[in-house]
């Protein structure tokens, strides 16, 4: 089954909201809380820092590294899913809404 989907992209700061195990269970946005509905998805990418020129002290941390997740969220038990993107820059702590899908693919 295949739903059309429609996606707004964004930029965002949102809260997220972590199980133990390291997996987003809620996302703050909106001034609403989205509860993950379905196993979400993580990878990482490689920031261009050569575009950014981004400099740290020796040691400081990863500087290229960026985090994502997808995730399909719902408001209720009952209601439509969407999938959030989000996106944590390196060396950031704050969590950003890169996107927004509404509709998405089943298989």
């Amino acid at each position: 089954m295949t739903a059309t989907a429609s996606e707004t992209t964004l930029d965002v700061p949102v809260d997220v909201r972590f199980t133990p195990a390291g997996n987003p269970l809620a996302v703050r946005y909106n001034g609403r809380i989205w509860a993950v509905m379905a196993e979400p998805v993580h990878w990482f990418t490689r920031d261009a820092w050569w575009d950014t020129r981004r400099t740290a002290a020796v040691g400081s941390g990863d500087l290229v590294s960026v985090e994502y997740w997808r995730v399909q969220v719902g408001l209720a038990s009952n209601s439509a899913l969407r999938t959030f993107r989000l996106r944590r820059d390196p060396l950031s702590s704050q969590w950003h809404l890169e996107s927004i899908t509404d509709g998405y693919r089943q298989r």
